[in-house]
């Protein structure tokens, strides 16, 4: 991100391939860090499941399968391994402030999957897959850090009713699309 002067900062797009759409994904926002929040994302790189296991992992269908097989919710710390006793007002544990813990399983095959650059194929191949909501929901979440927020609605618009999502995961979803602008 470029900030000259008092000018807003400007995000870095890539641009898909000419045609309707194309198959490679337009990129927006920061090229190495996928737009995560600096805690989680030190957390997922210095994960020893990220470093370890996630490495050996080369091809879209196993993340995929590690994805069908491990992620039981869609948070981003494990439950239980945030310390937040003691910190008030704003740093009292809530939007990712304060200490971190153990940062999810899903969060880093969020990532993992960011470092693979999904093509179009893969992604509507995750947003539409039937044998598991995680799979469906991370792939939503690549969505949200990776792409234009100009084509997010595409993107959503027909998902926005989909009850195979757990109910918090479906209040937690119709808060974000509310804070994007987008009216459910």
């Amino acid at each position: 991100m470029a900030n000259v002067g008092n000018q807003l900062p400007t995000q870095a797009v890539s641009k898909p391939a000419p045609g309707k759409h194309g198959n490679v994904l337009p990129l927006w926002g920061n090229e190495k860090t996928m737009n995560l929040n600096p805690m989680i994302l030190t957390n997922v790189l210095s994960s020893p499941y990220f470093k370890v296991q996630l490495y050996e992992l080369k091809t879209y269908h196993e993340v995929v399968d590690e994805i069908y097989f491990k992620v039981t919710h869609v948070e981003p710390w494990e439950k239980g391994s945030r310390k937040t006793a003691g910190q008030t007002g704003m740093c009292g544990g809530v939007r990712g402030v304060g200490t971190g813990g153990i940062v999810s399983t899903a969060f880093c095959l969020l990532y993992k999957l960011f470092t693979l650059k999904l093509t179009r194929k893969q992604l509507m191949g995750l947003i539409t897959h039937t044998d598991s909501p995680y799979i469906r929901a991370l792939g939503f979440m690549y969505i949200r850090y990776t792409q234009p927020p100009t084509d997010l609605i595409e993107w959503y618009d027909g998902f926005l009713d989909d009850e195979e999502m757990p109910n918090v995961q479906q209040v937690n979803w119709i808060l974000y699309l509310s804070t994007v602008g987008l009216c459910v």
